[in-house]
C-alpha cells in the first residue's frame, strides 16, 4: 500500500515539475524580446521606478496568463484534445499563411 503511494506521489511530482519546466522556458522564451518586454523597459527607464514597474507588469502578465488558463480550462471540457490540437494547428496555418502574404505583397 505505502509502496503504490510512493509511485503515485512519484509520478505527481514528475508530471508537475515537467508541467512546470515546460511552460516557464516556453512562456520566457516567448516573452523574451516581445513588446511586453520592450514596453516594461520603457516604462522603467521613463518613471525611474523599477519596482513599481516590476510589481506592475507582473501582476498584469499573472492576470493576463490567468485568463488563458482559464480559457484553455473551459476549452478542454468543451473539446477533445484531437480536435483541439487540429484546431490550433489550422488556426496557425491560417495566421502563417496571412502574415507570409502581407510580406509578400509588397513584392509583388
Amino acid at each position: 500500500m505505502k509502496l503504490n503511494k510512493d509511485k503515485e506521489e512519484k509520478i505527481f511530482e514528475k508530471s508537475f515539475s515537467s508541467i512546470f519546466i515546460t511552460t516557464f522556458t516556453t512562456i520566457f522564451i516567448a516573452e523574451l524580446g516581445d513588446k511586453t518586454q520592450i514596453a516594461t523597459l520603457m516604462l522603467s527607464a521613463e518613471s525611474g521606478k523599477p519596482i513599481i514597474v516590476f510589481i506592475s507588469s507582473s501582476i498584469a502578465l499573472i492576470s493576463s496568463s490567468l485568463v488563458g488558463v482559464l480559457i484553455g480550462k473551459w476549452i478542454s471540457k468543451k473539446i477533445s484534445p484531437s480536435k483541439f490540437s487540429f484546431s490550433t494547428g489550422l488556426l496557425m496555418i491560417i495566421i502563417s499563411v496571412f502574415l507570409a502574404y502581407d510580406i509578400i505583397k509588397s513584392y509583388i
